[in-house]
């Protein structure tokens, strides 16, 4: 029966989280609309900022709390190319066409600089014992670096969507809800999504002394479905209300912001760079992100209309098949 609880606690944390993300989509909306900004763009951040809290809580728990800096980093990394893989499920919960038919081609800007920070995470994961790879104090000098790549995405992308003047449609019933009331609710729900986040290390690491499993793989697997749940809830919320850009934006704004929780996490972590503290293993994972973030914009922009079975595209495929391979490959060489 003891050997139950981590698990039982991983359920109950991954049930926390997905039910308060199931209210952030409601409550961002209704942001959204009463403020007029373009609803991918509240994806991109405020959906984003919000799903992504228990990466945020459940990394600077891990290095601070914990001492594990690969649960943080494997929680970081495995979001990422989980929130991309989660892209199968919208493809395929899009009943009349592809959602790389559907959707924008304006979320490349968002995913270009996607593939530049999750690059830089990799490459400095893998030059950290170089001279290329130094560090100041016990932060990495690219860490700082990844903080001010987010800061202009985000400023870049509202830009964007102002230059395209794109502003939020209404969808089905207005919902009764006033922005303050929308704004309140939004903080309480965020703060069960924290709650239940910085709870998820200790869970982690008690599975790893159960099961014998490597850390790496623990993050980049099991910490990251649990905290990605509320990623999962929003897409397909967003999706129902015919809000598939405001999906896609909510999953690319993730991405964005889980990257900079890894600069967040170094800085948090006294004992020397992060990036040196973590198995090299983990650059498989921010590989695997590259990958995929390729195939995503190669799909945007040559929008597949042929879906196997009816069902999901080539990319989407191809996605799944990247996901399954760099969880092998932890599994496999995870330090």
């Amino acid at each position: 029966m003891a050997a139950l609880i981590p698990w039982l606690q991983l359920a109950a944390c991954a049930l926390a989280i997905g039910f308060a993300g199931a209210k952030l989509t409601r409550y961002a909306a209704v942001i959204s609309d009463r403020t007029g900004l373009p609803s991918s763009w509240i994806g991109l951040v405020l959906l984003s900022t919000a799903t992504s809290l228990p990466e945020l809580f459940t990394g600077i728990s891990s290095v601070v709390l914990f001492d594990a800096p690969d649960i943080a980093m494997g929680d970081a990394l495995g979001s990422c190319i989980l929130n991309l893989g989660l892209l199968v499920a919208l493809d395929a919960l899009s009943r009349d066409e592809s959602i790389y038919c559907r959707v924008d081609q304006r979320h490349v800007l968002t995913a270009g600089f996607g593939l530049i920070l999750i690059g830089i995470v990799g490459a400095t994961i893998l030059t950290s014992g170089t001279m290329i790879g130094g560090a100041l104090y016990h932060v990495s000098v690219y860490s700082p670096l990844i903080i001010m790549i987010y800061l202009v995405s985000v400023r870049a992308s509202f830009i964007h969507e102002r230059r395209l003047a794109i502003t939020s449609p209404t969808v089905g019933e207005p919902d009764p809800l006033t922005l303050r009331q929308a704004a309140m609710r939004y903080l309480a729900a965020a703060a069960v999504v924290a709650i239940a986040g910085s709870l998820l290390p200790s869970v982690g690491l008690q599975i790893v002394a159960l099961t014998g499993w490597q850390v790496s793989f623990v993050g980049t697997l099991l910490v990251a479905m649990a905290t990605s749940l509320p990623e999962f809830v929003v897409i397909v919320t967003a999706l129902r209300r015919n809000a598939a850009d405001m999906a896609i934006a909510a999953l690319l704004g993730s991405n964005l912001f889980d990257i900079l929780v890894i600069a967040l996490d170094d800085i948090a972590y006294n004992k020397g760079s992060i990036f040196a503290a973590v198995s090299p293993a983990n650059a498989a994972s921010a590989l695997a992100a590259v990958i995929m973030y390729g195939i995503f914009i190669v799909a945007l922009l040559y929008r597949p209309r042929n879906r196997f079975f009816g069902t999901l595209s080539w990319a989407s495929l191809s996605l799944l098949t990247v996901y399954f391979f760099s969880a092998y490959f932890i599994y496999l060489y995870a330090a």
